[in-house]
C-alpha cells in the first residue's frame, strides 16, 4: 500500500500545476544535456577534422558557442526561475491546507484528548513533521520524475554513442538497488525515532517554560538542568543513530558511483586506442556518465529525503487519523434563543471506561431564569457535572435535556453559543484587552466592548493601563492580577450575552477586594438568565433558588439556603465551619487594625 496515498488529497486540486512545472522542469535537464554532443561536434567535426581551414574551424566554433550561448542563458534562465517559482508555490500551498486542515481537527477533538497527550507533542507534530511532508510533492512528485526523465534522456543519447560502452557503465546499477533496498528500511524507523525525540524535548520545554515561576520558587534550576540533559541526550542519541545510518547510505551509495567512471575509462580508452572510438565519442561519453550519475545521486539522496518524509506523514497522518469523541447527530438542529431551561434525567457519567463513576443517577429540573448552585467537598463532582452541559463530555446512561431538547440532538455549535461560562482560572490570550473580551462577540463594535467592561467593573482599572484597552496582556495574560483577569472574563461574557450562565467557583482564588467587585459584576450578569454555580464560599451562594449538595458524585442534599440550614446537615456544617472561619478573620483584622492605630498615636 503506497504510505503516502491519503497525502493525495491535498495534492489533487493542484495536479495541473505539479504537470505544468514537471514539463517546465523537462526543458531544465533536457537542455544541459545537450552538452556532451555539442562537445563530440567540436572535438570530431572542428578540431580533429583536418579537411576544414582553421577559418572554418572557427566560424564553425562561433556558430556552436552562439546556438549554445542562446539555449543556456535566453531560454534556460526563464525556465529555471519559473521551475523554481513554480515547485515552492505549489509545496507552499499544500502545505497551508494540510495545516489548515490539522487546526480545524484539533479544535474537534475532545477535551479527553488534550488531558492525555502533552501540548509539545501536538506541536512538534504540527510544525516538524507537516513540514517534512511537503518533499513528498517537491520531491517524490518533481525532482524523482524529472531525474528518472534526466535518466532516460541521457540513456538514449550514450547508448546512441556506444551500446556496448553504455553497458559498462550501468553494470553496478543492480548494486545501488540492492543497496537501497536493504539501507532505508533501517533509515526510516531511525528517522521516526529521531522525530518522536525531537517532541519529546518540544513538550518538556513547553511544560516547563509554563511552570518557570514555580521552578524558580523550588530552585529547581540544577535538577531542571540536568532532567533536560538526561531527554536532549536521549535525542542526540537518536540523532546520531539516523546520522551513522545516512552516512554510510552515502557512502556505499558514492563509492559505487566512482566505480563506473573507472570501468569506462579502462574500457573507452582502450577502444580508442585501437581506433575503434573516436575522441570525440568517448569524451561525450565521459560527460553523459557525469549526467547519468548525477541524477542517480539525486535519486538516492530523493530515497533518503523521502524515507524522513514518510516517517513525519505516518506521524502527522496519526494525529489526523484520531477520532471525535462528538460529532453532531445528522439530525441536528439549533438550539433557538431565549431562556432555557436544564434538566438531569438518571445522569451517570465517567472519564474512562475502565474508571469509577463520577456522577450517579443524577437527577434536576432547572427551571428558565433560575439560578442553581452546586456546593461540597473537592472531587465530588461539582465541575464534571456543569462540564457536561455544553457537552465537553458525553454521559454514559441518561439523558441532560437543554430547552427540552437532548443535548446529543442538538449542534454543539448552537448549544456552546447560548452558553456562558466563566470560571476560576479563565485563558487570556497573548493579544489586547479588547481582543480578549471581543472573544465573546467578535464582530462587536467598540462601544459594545466598553460597556461590558463597564457591566464587568473591569473598565477603570483597563483605563489605567499604559495604553488602555490596547494593552497587551502577554502570554495567557501575565501582564494582569488575577482580579483583571477574571474581570476581562466576565466582560467578555457579558458581550456575549448568553442565555446559560456557568460560573464554576469563580470567584476562589481571589482577595477579598477583588472577589466583591466581581461579585457585584456576577449579580449583574446572572439577572434574567439560566444560572448555574459551582461555590467554594458558601455565603456567595445563599441567594439560589436551589443548592445542590454533592457528595461522591451523588446528590447529598437540596434546597434553599434556609431549607437546608434548617436540616442541619451537610450544608449546614459546611456553612458553619466557613462562617466561624470568616468571622475569626474578621476578628484579626479588626485587631490588627487597632494595634495599627495605637502606634499612629
Amino acid at each position: 500500500m503506497n504510505p503516502f496515498k491519503a497525502y493525495f488529497v491535498f495534492v489533487k486540486p493542484y495536479w495541473k500545476w505539479i504537470l505544468l512545472t514537471l514539463l517546465i522542469g523537462l526543458l531544465k535537464f533536457g537542455i544541459p544535456s545537450l552538452l556532451p554532443l555539442l562537445l563530440k561536434y567540436v572535438v570530431d567535426d572542428l578540431l580533429m577534422n583536418a579537411e576544414l581551414t582553421s577559418a572554418e574551424r572557427i566560424r564553425g566554433l562561433g556558430m556552436a558557442l552562439a546556438a549554445a550561448m542562446f539555449l543556456f542563458i535566453v531560454v534556460r534562465g526563464p525556465v529555471e526561475y519559473f521551475r523554481q517559482y513554480f515547485a515552492q508555490l505549489i509545496t507552499a500551498r499544500i502545505l497551508f491546507d494540510l495545516r489548515s486542515r490539522l487546526y480545524d481537527h484539533l479544535q474537534r477533538l475532545s477535551l479527553r484528548y488534550y488531558q492525555n497527550t502533552k501540548v509539545g507533542e501536538i506541536i512538534s507534530r504540527f510544525i516538524n513533521d507537516a513540514e517534512q511532508t511537503k518533499n513528498i510533492v517537491e520531491v517524490g512528485m518533481m525532482n524523482v520524475w524529472l531525474d528518472l526523465f534526466t535518466l532516460i534522456f541521457v540513456l538514449g543519447f550514450m547508448l546512441y554513442l556506444d551500446p556496448i560502452l553504455t553497458l559498462v557503465a550501468i553494470s553496478v546499477l543492480p548494486f545501488y538497488a540492492i543497496s537501497v533496498n536493504l539501507l532505508y528500511k533501517r533509515l526510516k524507523k531511525l528517522t521516526k525515532e529521531r522525530s518522536a525525540a525531537l517532541a519529546g524535548i518540544q513538550a518538556y520545554l513547553h511544560e516547563r517554560i509554563q511552570g518557570i515561576s514555580i521552578i524558580r520558587s523550588f530552585a529547581l534550576e540544577r535538577h531542571e538542568g540536568k532532567r533536560f540533559r538526561g531527554i536532549n541526550g536521549r535525542y542526540l542519541d537518536k540523532a546520531l543513530n539516523q546520522s551513522r545510518w545516512n552516512a554510510w547510505t552515502f557512502a556505499i551509495t558514492n563509492t559505487l558511483t566512482d566505480i563506473a567512471p573507472l570501468l569506462v575509462i579502462g574500457y573507452g580508452g582502450y577502444h580508442v586506442i585501437q581506433g575503434g572510438l573516436t575522441l570525440g565519442t568517448f569524451v561525450a561519453f565521459f560527460g553523459y556518465l557525469d549526467r547519468l550519475y548525477a541524477p542517480l545521486r539525486r535519486l538516492i539522496n530523493s530515497s533518503s529525503v523521502l524515507t524522513q518524509a514518510s516517517a513525519s506523514w505516518e506521524r502527522v497522518e496519526e494525529l489526523l487519523d484520531q477520532p471525535y469523541d462528538m460529532v453532531d447527530a445528522k439530525e441536528a438542529k439549533e438550539l433557538p434563543d431565549g431562556q432555557t431551561s436544564i434538566v438531569f434525567d438518571k445522569v451517570w457519567f465517567k472519564y474512562q471506561p475502565d474508571h469509577d463513576w463520577v456522577l450517579k443517577q443524577i437527577e434536576m429540573d432547572i427551571k428558565p431564569g433560575q439560578t442553581v448552585a452546586f456546593v461540597g467537598m473537592s472531587g465530588g463532582g461539582k465541575s464534571s457535572l456543569v462540564g457536561l452541559i455544553p457537552r465537553f463530555y458525553d454521559v454514559q446512561q441518561g439523558t441532560i435535556y437543554v430547552g427540552g431538547t437532548d443535548v446529543r440532538k442538538l449542534t454543539m455549535h448552537s448549544l456552546r453559543s447560548r452558553i456562558g461560562m466563566v470560571l476560576q482560572e479563565n485563558f487570556l490570550f497573548s493579544g489586547s484587552v479588547k481582543d480578549n473580551i471581543l472573544l465573546g462577540r467578535p464582530d462587536a463594535s467598540d462601544e459594545e466592548v466598553v460597556e461590558s467592561a463597564k457591566a464587568a467593573n473591569a473598565h477603570d482599572f483597563i483605563m489605567q493601563l499604559p495604553t488602555g484597552y490596547d494593552t497587551e496582556v502577554g502570554e495567557r495574560g501575565v501582564k494582569l492580577s488575577g482580579g483583571q483577569k477574571q474581570r476581562i472574563a466576565i466582560a467578555r461574557v457579558f458581550l456575549k450575552n448568553p442565555p446559560v450562565l456557568i460560573l464554576d467557583e469563580a470567584t476562589s482564588a481571589l482577595d477579598l477586594e477583588s472577589e466583591n467587585l466581581i461579585q457585584q459584576s456576577l449579580q449583574r450578569l446572572s439577572e434574567s438568565r439560566t444560572t448555574l454555580i459551582v461555590a467554594h464560599r458558601l455565603s456567595t451562594i445563599t441567594h439560589a433558588d436551589r443548592i445542590y449538595v454533592m457528595n461522591h458524585g451523588e446528590i447529598a442534599e437540596t434546597g434553599t439556603h434556609t431549607e437546608l440550614m434548617e436540616q442541619g446537615g451537610i450544608y449546614a456544617r459546611l456553612y458553619n465551619i466557613q462562617h466561624l472561619h470568616l468571622n475569626e478573620e474578621g476578628d484579626s483584622l479588626q485587631l490588627a487594625s487597632a494595634a495599627s492605630e495605637e502606634r499612629l498615636k
